[in-house]
């Protein structure tokens, strides 16, 4: 029992730091880098409408530039996550087995900025053609955390996941109405989660008589001797991304864009305390809890998008886009110790995710625009592995924004979101062996500025 835990412990918690989950994009996804796009839920992102985010949205959308163009952009994103249930310790003891104690968690949620900074140079001269772009970002990641003692303890306490992109692009004119682009990505993904461990109920069920878990004698119970762990993990990667935009006539514009997996290694620190009934009672075994170093391969999915825009008229245009994430890139999660010796799997099964966005623009006059758009996202999880770091389920977004012009170079964006999530529901067992049983209520309300500066 004791070298049990010890395992899947571990190899929880690296998975968890790999595989965190939000409830505003599909699986961890963030697609907020823009607030143009914000403002049309994502419809258009792939195709030229005035906005340097198309460093990382599209490389070739930079060739329809013609001067030097940086932008900073933030969003600010409200996350609103309640669970609703309850669940039995020691699950493998079925209906006789005590109930979760705790509360419901609170709001696990947390108001968390989203910056991004794009820049872009189109050449002159004898490179006359050429446009070079330079972006940082976040694309995935976000946080959530539970309050201690909570009914879900042994699932999930924080989760805190940061993936930071570093984009350099190019792009090339080939005709008036055709460009091509690419770009390479280097990747920075550092995260930091934390759980309870219930070592009560490992003693008394390891104790040779399962019995002792109802026998009042015995020093060990369910929920009687909780423990604690966390794991740090951090890794460097490199991926690469290319496009295409088409304009066959002056009213429509096509792009397409792909987004390349990029491979983790995380490598993740280890920490475990143990209350000081639990170290007495486990001796020597205590050294199956010692802190130490573990590690797993991650591959974050590809991304394959298409974009459509149509000038109905000359200040009025819809948009709208396609988004496939390869998200069946997540399957099982090996960890691994530092001298390679497997410490078991986690499986995941991540469906591939499509994701469908609708907008329009109105330019009311040469200083204001406004925009809004819906869209419908897909989740990758599913009932049979969703877990509390996982609070994921399809959802619709509805957006509004607008763009004030204040001169011919410079414009300051905002926007607004709204994005609804059906509740999703979890029936799981932890590492501890509880039970987990309801549904989560979800939704976010996204806020976004930004500032645009041509010269």
């Amino acid at each position: 029992m004791n070298n049990r835990i010890t395992l899947s412990a571990l190899a929880l918690g690296i998975a968890g730091v790999l595989t965190y989950g939000q409830a505003h994009a599909s699986g961890f996804q963030l697609r907020e880098s823009s607030v143009k796009n914000l403002g049309r839920s994502n419809a258009g992102s792939a195709v030229f409408n005035g906005d340097a985010n198309a460093v990382t949205g599209n490389p070739a959308a930079m060739s329809s530039f013609d001067k030097t163009t940086v932008r900073a952009d933030v969003t600010a994103i409200d996350l609103s996550f309640q669970f609703k249930g309850d669940g039995r310790a020691a699950a493998a003891f079925g209906p006789n087995a005590p109930a979760l104690t705790g509360s419901d968690g609170g709001d696990a949620g947390d108001l968390t900025p989203v910056p991004n900074i794009s820049a872009v140079f189109p050449m002159h001269g004898a490179l006359e053609g050429l446009t070079l772009g330079a972006s940082i970002g976040a694309p995935f990641g976000l946080k959530t955390e539970y309050e201690d003692g909570w009914v879900g303890r042994y699932h999930a306490l924080k989760s805190d996941v940061k993936v930071v992109d570093f984009t350099m692009s190019a792009s090339v004119k080939l005709h008036d109405r055709f460009s091509v682009g690419a770009g390479l990505i280097y990747e920075r993904a550092e995260a930091t989660l934390t759980k309870a461990i219930d070592f009560g109920t490992a003693l008394c069920s390891g104790s040779g008589n399962p019995a002792n878990c109802f026998n009042p004698a015995f020093p060990f119970h369910p929920q009687s001797a909780d423990g604690k762990f966390s794991v740090e993990g951090d890794d460097s990667g490199f991926g690469w991304l290319v496009g295409a935009q088409w304009q066959p006539t002056d009213a429509l514009t096509v792009g397409f864009s792909h987004r390349s997996e990029v491979d983790h290694e995380i490598q993740g620190d280890i920490d475990f305390t143990l209350p000081a009934s639990v170290q007495a009672a486990l001796g020597p075994r205590a050294a199956g809890f010692a802190d130490g170093t573990g590690g797993a391969d991650l591959t974050l999915p590809s991304i394959t998008t298409v974009s459509v825009r149509y000038d109905i008229t000359d200040s009025v245009r819809v948009l709208a886009d396609w988004q496939a994430t390869d998200w069946s890139s997540l399957r099982t999660i090996d960890v691994k110790r530092s001298n390679g010796t497997s410490l078991g799997a986690e499986e995941f099964d991540w469906n591939d995710t499509e994701f469908y966005s609708l907008g329009a623009e109105w330019d009311m006059n040469d200083k204001f625009t406004l925009r809004a758009g819906f869209a419908v996202d897909e989740t990758p999880t599913h009932d049979e592995t969703r877990t509390p770091r996982l609070p994921d389920n399809d959802r619709k977004l509805y957006s509004v924004g607008v763009t004030w012009q204040l001169s011919d170079a410079f414009s300051v964006d905002a926007a607004y979101q709204r994005i609804e999530v059906d509740n999703p529901k979890m029936n799981v067992v932890s590492s501890s062996g509880s039970l987990l049983v309801g549904e989560a209520e979800g939704s976010a309300n996204l806020f976004g500025i930004a500032a645009q500066y041509s010269f």
